[in-house]
C-alpha cells in the first residue's frame, strides 16, 4: 500500500486536492462555453455598401470589447430575411438583432421616422443622439416599441450621419418648381416632404433605382452619402448631384435587439452593447469624413455637376416640414415625440449658436489657410 493511504489525513488531503484539480480541468471549459454566445444579426445594407461596413464595425466592437464572449455574425441585406421584415424577425427571435434605420419602419408607425431622420429643428445628428441618450429619447423609443407596437425589442441609436445630399437629378434644382412632377426615390418623412413640394415620391430598394431610372420609371433619387450614392449607378443618367438639403438633414442608425435575448445577458454585456454603439459612432464619423469627401471628388471626376441646393428650395422645404409636422402630429404619440425633440433643441441650441463658429466663420477660417 502507498504511504498516502496509510495516513488518513494525508489521504483526505490527496483526494481533495485531486478532486479540485479534476474539477478545474473539466469545469473551466464548461464555464467558457456558457459565457460564449454567437448572435445572428442582419443589416439593411448591401454587402459592398459602406453602411454595411459600419454595421460590421459595430459587430467587431462588441466582439473585441467582450473578449469574444459575445460575437455578432452580421449578414447583409436579404442574407437571412428580406430587409423589410427585419423588425418582425427580431421580435420573433428569428434574428437576434438588426442594424438599419428607424425610418424603414415608417409605414408601421409614423413616429418611427422621428428616431431615424426627424425634422430639421436647427439641430444636427450629434444633437439628435444627445436627445436620445440625455433628453428622454430612449424612453420614448422603448414606449413606442414595447407599449405602442407591442414589440419584443430593445434598441439604441448610433452614428451621427452628416447631412444627406438631395440626390441625383437630370437638371439642376434651383427653385421649388423644378421639383414639381419629378418621380423621386426617397423614404420615410422625406417622402411626405417631397409630395408637399409637388414631386411624386417613390419608395423602392436602393438596388432597384438604376433599373427604374433606365426604364423611365424614375427621374431622380437620393440614398445617403456620396459613397453609397455612387453605388446607385445612375451618375451617367443624372448629371446633377445636388448637395445640401433639409429632406434628411440628420439621421442615425438603429441597433435593434430581441428583448428576450438581451434580458438574458449579464449587466456587463448589456453595458458593452451600449458602449460599442458609442465607440462605433465616433469611429464611423471619422470614416465618413474621410471617405465621403473622396467620393465627392470622384463624382466630379466623372463629369457630374455637383451643385448646392438653391436657397428657395431650402425655404420651401422648411415650409413643407411645417405642414407635414402639423398633419402627422394629429397622432398623439407622434406629437409627443415631436414635443420632446423641440424642447431639447430649444434648450440646447442657443448655447451652440452663441459659442460654436458659424458656417460663414468656418468658411472664413478655411479661406485664410487654404485660399478659395
Amino acid at each position: 500500500m502507498s504511504q498516502q493511504s496509510s495516513d488518513p489525513k494525508a489521504s483526505r488531503r490527496y483526494v481533495l486536492a485531486g478532486g479540485l484539480a479534476a474539477a478545474g480541468t473539466v469545469a473551466a471549459p464548461q464555464v467558457s462555453r456558457a459565457q460564449t454566445q454567437t448572435w445572428r444579426f442582419q443589416s439593411a445594407w448591401r454587402s459592398k455598401d459602406i453602411l454595411n461596413e459600419f454595421a460590421l464595425g459595430y459587430a467587431k466592437s462588441v466582439s473585441d470589447m467582450t473578449g469574444g464572449r459575445l460575437r455578432i455574425e452580421m449578414s447583409p441585406a436579404g442574407g437571412l430575411v428580406p430587409a423589410i421584415q427585419m423588425q418582425e424577425a427580431v421580435h420573433a427571435g428569428i434574428l437576434d438583432g438588426s442594424h438599419g434605420s428607424c425610418s424603414h419602419w415608417y409605414n408601421k408607425h409614423r413616429a418611427f421616422a422621428l428616431f431615424g431622420s426627424p425634422p430639421p429643428f436647427g439641430w444636427d445628428s450629434q444633437g439628435m443622439l444627445g436627445w436620445f441618450y440625455q433628453g428622454g429619447g430612449d424612453a420614448l423609443y422603448a414606449e413606442l416599441t414595447r407599449n405602442v407596437m407591442k414589440l419584443n425589442i430593445v434598441g439604441m441609436l448610433a452614428f451621427p450621419m452628416p447631412t444627406q445630399p438631395l440626390g441625383w437629378f437630370k437638371k439642376e434644382i434651383k427653385t421649388p418648381d423644378d421639383l414639381k412632377g419629378v418621380r423621386y426615390r426617397t423614404v420615410g418623412l422625406a417622402a411626405e416632404l417631397a409630395r408637399d413640394l409637388g414631386a411624386v415620391a417613390v419608395t423602392l430598394p436602393s438596388g432597384d433605382v438604376a433599373a427604374a431610372m433606365d426604364k423611365g420609371l424614375l427621374d431622380a433619387a437620393e440614398y445617403n452619402n456620396p459613397m453609397s450614392d455612387l453605388m446607385l449607378n445612375v451618375w451617367d443618367m443624372s448629371r446633377f448631384y445636388m448637395v445640401g438639403s433639409y429632406h434628411r438633414h440628420i439621421e442615425t442608425f438603429e441597433i435593434a435587439i430581441n428583448k428576450t435575448r438581451y434580458d438574458s445577458l449579464s449587466p456587463e454585456l448589456k453595458a458593452i452593447l451600449r458602449a460599442a454603439a458609442f465607440a462605433s459612432s465616433a469611429e464611423q464619423l471619422g470614416i465618413a469624413y474621410s471617405q465621403y469627401s473622396k467620393e465627392l471628388d470622384e463624382i466630379r471626376r466623372r463629369g457630374v455637376t455637383v451643385a448646392r441646393t438653391g436657397e428657395a428650395v431650402l425655404k420651401a422645404q422648411l415650409a413643407a416640414w411645417t405642414v407635414a409636422i402639423e398633419e402627422l402630429s394629429k397622432e398623439p404619440f407622434f406629437a409627443k415625440v415631436v414635443a420632446s425633440q423641440k424642447a431639447w433643441v430649444k434648450r440646447t441650441l442657443p448655447y451652440l449658436q452663441i459659442n460654436n463658429m458659424s458656417s460663414g466663420e468656418l468658411a472664413a477660417a478655411y479661406r485664410h489657410f487654404f485660399g478659395t
